[in-house]
């Protein structure tokens, strides 16, 4: 075994070692590169650290990615914001930005079933996620229950903790379910502890003088938590036909106008008729079956001699 080998695999066991798998991965390629063009020590040190860089940003995103667990992964790329009624794409460009998020702040999404909150939120989480935050999504009623399971087994301010190291939680579909008042409780309880202090993105359906009987009527409540939630908030309103509504009605024009018949050339008339044109097998057919002029005209002559 040449030392080449030998030093190769002891750089490998070490790069294990250390746990820098990106140096690991890298290093023979780089030091091929390397002596091909006469680099330095140094050129060389610095290519292979910053590798090993890149891996483990590109670890802690996946991690973080992982950790979120975001129902689907959806980007503002992937959403038409052409066929949406008045969402602001710059706005949206500028929130990517995160600053809402190392600030504290909120992100309010309101409007009508299927009009892209969801997708927008997922959009923003994963962002935030790319960016090193720590993101969790949550659905609301999945949270409630999930909090009142906690409080039963002894664990809330187990859960609670680990939602304040959470950089942005995200509550999607607030308002689909009504809560009773002890789940309204643990949610408030959830979101006012994060004021001012972490970020929080609220999806719902309802305009917010429909928020009190989510939170079994108690308008207090409900003015309260509004009142820290939209205090250092963006608050972006949807609009307009839902976009699966959309998708199924264009789906279904396009079935119907695949089934209508196309229509063929319009027939012409015998003047319009081009004489010189062969007659179709049926046509032939017709016009064998009819008598010719003058053996119509012998068949009358013969008719009236025999009445006479």
């Amino acid at each position: 075994m040449s030392r080449e080998v030998v030093v190769t695999e002891l750089v490998k066991a070490q790069a294990r070692s250390l746990k820098m798998p990106g140096l690991g991965r890298s290093f023979e390629t780089l030091g091929r590169q390397a002596r091909e063009e006469r680099w330095s020590f140094e050129d060389f040190l610095h290519e292979v650290l910053s590798t090993e860089q890149a891996s483990r940003m590109d670890s802690a995103i996946r991690s973080r990615m992982r950790d979120a667990r975001f129902p689907e992964e959806k980007t503002l790329g992937s959403f038409d914001f052409a066929a949406s009624d008045g969402l602001d794409g710059s706005l949206f460009a500028e929130l990517t930005r995160c600053e809402w998020v190392r600030k504290a702040s909120n992100v309010l999404l309101v409007g009508p079933i299927g009009t892209g909150k969801t997708h927008l939120a997922i959009a923003l989480g994963i962002e935030a996620a790319k960016q090193r935050h720590h993101v969790a999504f949550w659905r609301a009623a999945d949270l409630v229950r999930t909090l009142l399971e906690a409080r039963d087994k002894r664990e809330l301010g187990r859960l609670e903790r680990r939602l304040m190291r959470v950089d942005l939680l995200i509550l999607d579909e607030l308002g689909f379910v009504p809560f009773d008042r002890v789940g309204g409780e643990m949610l408030f309880n959830a979101i006012a502890n994060r004021y001012e202090r972490k970020s929080v993105l609220v999806t719902s359906n309802l305009s917010f003088s429909e928020w009190p009987k989510v939170f079994a009527g108690d308008e207090k409540l409900t003015t309260a938590l509004l009142d820290r939630l939209a205090d250092h908030a963006t608050i972006i309103t949807t609009k307009g036909k839902s976009f699966r509504m959309k998708r199924r009605e264009g789906e279904g024009t396009k079935k119907k106008a695949e089934a209508e018949p196309k229509a063929g050339p319009s027939p012409r008339s015998n003047g319009e008729a081009n004489q010189d044109a062969k007659p179709t097998t049926e046509g032939r057919a017709s016009a064998l079956m009819k008598p010719s002029a003058p053996a119509r005209d012998d068949r009358q002559q013969r008719q009236q001699n025999e009445k006479r």
